[in-house]
């Protein structure tokens, strides 16, 4: 996932555990390993310990295999970054967050309870650019009445809708729909405004959720599920009555 709300929900679930502890003997090992491969710049042996897809900042594109790892390893851990990697102290620098496994300082890099990397919350000079110069070519194959906006979340496709959810400032959230085979170059079927970001238990499951008369209108994104869960699913509710339920593909994120 990536989600510029991937790195939102990480900061959350950061400042509300309370209950983090200097890692573990055995994580400290790992934390050492890691630091290690950054210093002697082993990109094979780095790319061979993450969980793939590697999330970056969206619309930045994830970080999909090995092979692109390797590509793009530069572009994500430049020298500034690389140098507090390298400069962290297994013993002070790096937190244990229980289920998650391991992060370093406020989040900067995670391991999982095995010593693989699952998530970099870091944006060189280069990803910063790249980002800005993705989030202006969508605002140009945007409709009008949708074509601004400050950080775009994420695009979810149900078997009948198009979804896509933007952030307009300050966690003002925007609800834009089509009808599947529409393109978002066309007038949305429905905007909403003024959604609400809601965040379940420390897992990264949350949802975003809109208010139209007395409708409500739901989109979760799962992080943490069951084997078969989806990525995320749509549901519309009429008052307390759930109307509609549909599974949903995160498209972009």
């Amino acid at each position: 996932m990536k989600r510029s709300y991937l790195f939102l929900i990480l900061s959350i679930l950061i400042c509300n555990y309370a209950s983090a502890q200097e890692a573990s003997s055995e994580y400290q090992i790992f934390a050492k390993r890691f630091i290690e491969n950054i210093r002697d710049n082993k990109k094979e042996a780095l790319a061979d310990q993450v969980v793939y897809p590697l999330n970056r900042e969206y619309p930045i594109p994830d970080i999909i295999d090995k092979t692109d790892f390797i590509k793009r390893y530069d572009e994500v851990f430049d020298a500034n970054f690389k140098d507090v990697i390298i400069k962290s102290n297994p013993e002070k620098n790096w937190f244990d967050m229980g289920l998650r496994g391991i992060m370093l300082d406020k989040g900067s890099i995670w391991l999982d309870v095995d010593g693989r990397l699952t998530a970099v919350n870091y944006l060189s000079k280069f990803e910063i650019d790249l980002r800005k110069k993705l989030i202006a070519e969508q605002k140009k194959d945007l409709d009008a009445s949708i074509n601004y906006f400050q950080t775009p979340i994420c695009i979810l496709e149900t078997a009948k809708f198009i979804i896509r959810i933007d952030d307009l400032g300050k966690n003002n959230y925007r609800f834009a729909s089509w009808s599947i085979g529409k393109k978002m170059s066309e007038k949305p079927d429905m905007i909403l405004y003024k959604g609400k970001l809601i965040v379940e238990g420390i897992g990264g499951n949350h949802q975003y959720e809109f208010a139209n008369d007395k409708y409500t209108y739901e989109c979760a994104i799962i992080i943490l599920g069951e084997k078969n869960s989806p990525p995320a699913r749509f549901t519309i509710y009429q008052g307390s009555k759930k109307i509609l339920l549909q599974d949903a593909k995160i498209v972009s994120r």
